[in-house]
């Protein structure tokens, strides 16, 4: 497996340096969609959706979408002003109750483009440049075989003046690798499975469930390795990220539907006997004593687009 892996590091790894703009101009033969979703983003979405104007919409870039999950902030405003078409989370399906999630957001934003290649970029990205996207698109543009392009980079963790070298991966590191170097070791290689940068073809993503958490990054690799083989997933060194980072009680929350993602697909069995009711416990000191809170672990995939009603959610 050890030499599989190095196989794949070594035919399946690029770097955004590697992939020029008018090189994947002259192989561009299907549309192109960058989404980005969003949730009081404000500060750092309009940045990065005027780099995508200014540098690819109507080149590369056919569209550029920013799906608002319901921000209470200007999100919606600054990147509307800033060239992207805002989507409502609500206003995809609109029969259907949302739920709220990075994954659902994802999964309706799918529906709301019907772009052959889809980017999808996280919004609170302090460190974006145009090379996010033509490396993401690298692989997809010039390799049929490949169907999903996960991004790689460092992440430290900056708070303030002080900066962490790699310490940004916390949840990537304690949950996401170890799951996968354990069950899925053919995916060992991927060094950032829960980045919010890559692109896919459409044909895969409509084949895809997509757990409306945090859980659908690590979904849609399991799934797309499942799929099509491991062959059929690439990583583009993207160099430094740079982004706002959560608390240790928020990335808690996050490992556990990362968790519950992968007992659905490892035993699902053992999973529906344990999936009612599930909550995460997290306590503060009161005085002389520690009070919990409770805090429910939302398990619910919407269906892979090609397979679900749609128009009955209409």
């Amino acid at each position: 497996m050890t030499e599989h892996v190095q196989t794949w590091l070594d035919e399946r790894a690029s770097t955004a340096d590697d992939w020029r703009l008018p090189d994947l101009l002259a192989r561009k033969d299907q549309s192109v969609a960058v989404v980005l979703p969003a949730l009081n983003e404000a500060a750092t979405v309009g940045q990065i959706v005027q780099t995508i104007r200014d540098e690819l919409l109507g080149t590369l870039v056919d569209e550029l979408v920013v799906l608002d999950s319901g921000s209470t902030d200007d999100t919606a405003a600054v990147a509307a002003a800033h060239g992207a078409r805002v989507v409502a989370l609500d206003s995809v399906f609109p029969g259907l109750p949302s739920l709220r999630g990075k994954g659902e957001a994802m999964w309706r934003a799918l529906a709301a483009t019907d772009a052959d290649l889809v980017v999808f970029i996280d919004a609170d990205l302090r460190s974006f440049t145009a090379r996010y996207v033509t490396g993401l698109l690298g692989p997809l543009l010039t390799d049929p075989d490949v169907h999903l392009v996960k991004a790689v980079y460092e992440r430290p963790l900056v708070d303030g003046d002080s900066v962490v070298a790699a310490g940004g991966g916390r949840v990537t590191e304690l949950v996401a690798r170890p799951l996968l170097n354990l069950y899925w070791p053919e995916l060992a290689g991927v060094i950032q499975p829960l980045a919010g940068e890559y692109a896919a073809r459409r044909t895969l993503l409509e084949r895809l469930p997509f757990p409306v958490g945090y859980g659908v990054e690590f979904a849609m690799l399991v799934d797309t390795a499942e799929l099509l083989g491991v062959d059929a997933i690439a990583q583009v060194d993207l160099g430094v990220r740079i982004h706002r980072h959560h608390d240790e009680r928020k990335l808690g929350l996050m490992a556990a539907q990362i968790l519950q993602t992968a007992l659905r697909r490892l035993d699902p069995q053992l999973h529906a006997s344990r999936a009612a009711g599930q909550a995460v416990a997290q306590f503060d000191r009161v005085g002389h004593h520690f009070v919990g809170t409770w805090h429910a672990v939302v398990d619910v995939e919407r269906p892979p687009l090609s397979t679900a009603p749609v128009d009955q959610w209409v």
